[in-house]
């Protein structure tokens, strides 16, 4: 059974910085992409980055690229969301998510808010 449960949100005054993390088990987790995600208030669900099984190669949404870096520990089975340079429009809920079987999984989420 896939699991992924993150860590690491709270609040954060504009220009700030926060680190998420997400702990991934019941799956092979050095053989999947994973990828954060984000619900703002109100909004739908957006894509925030991705990063490939090996940790060799990321993208991101063009509204977090140069303030959001995405990375992988195999090792510990842990994919990280360090954000920089925060702004209130960031705030949202975070989550991490695979996809195993061909079906999406996510996590609980963890909240953000950026806010002075």
């Amino acid at each position: 059974q896939v699991q992924l449960v993150e860590s690491g949100g709270g609040l954060v005054q504009p220009g700030g910085s926060l680190r998420l993390s997400c702990a991934a088990s019941g799956f092979t987790f050095s053989s999947k992409a994973m990828s954060w995600y984000r619900r703002p208030p109100g909004k739908e669900r957006e894509w925030v980055a991705t990063i490939t099984n090996t940790g060799g190669s990321a993208n991101y949404a063009d509204s977090v690229k140069g303030r959001f870096t995405i990375s992988r520990d195999n090792a510990k089975k842990t994919v990280n969301l360090q954000m920089t340079s925060l702004k209130p429009e960031d705030t949202a809920v975070y989550y991490c998510a695979t996809v195993y079987g061909g079906i999406p999984s996510w996590g609980q989420g963890t909240q953000v808010t950026v806010s002075s």
